[in-house]
């Protein structure tokens, strides 16, 4: 994505967390609601319904998802964790030991919540004359 027109430090926050979200943007982004948890639920182990529900506030507030869905600010964890009831916080490290899961769970959030990329067709055409419609 072209970020030509971001300050250095713009682009260099483009994408990832500038620091811990306020409680405003916990309760927008980050809250999850009954269909949200049946969601998670479907997670066997703690460390995976966390790494899924951190990705799905993710890309509700980012826009997109990390690469490394477990480079998240402590706080952020520590809501998600009380909110899955989750008596260790400290396991989401383990959410990276199998590679494709995170990714598995982030083309799912897509699917359910009909989430797309925008940089291939035909999404991008239909971003483009939505854009074009409104300019």
């Amino acid at each position: 994505m072209p970020v030509a027109f971001l300050t250095d430090a713009q682009a260099s926050r483009y994408g990832r967390y500038a620091g811990e979200p306020s409680s405003d943007q916990l309760a927008r982004f980050f809250y999850l609601d009954e269909a949200d948890q049946a969601l998670v639920a479907r997670r066997r182990e703690d460390y995976t319904r966390l790494g899924f529900a951190i990705q799905l506030g993710t890309v509700r507030f980012l826009g997109t998802f990390l690469t490394d869905p477990t480079v998240v600010p402590p706080g952020l964890v520590l809501h998600m964790s009380r909110q899955l009831h989750l008596a260790d916080p400290t396991c989401l490290p383990q959410y990276l030991e199998r590679p494709r899961t995170h990714y598995e769970h982030a083309q799912e959030i897509k699917r359910h919540y009909g989430y797309h990329d925008f940089h291939a067709q035909p999404e991008y055409f239909r971003f483009v004359r939505w854009l074009y419609t409104r300019a």
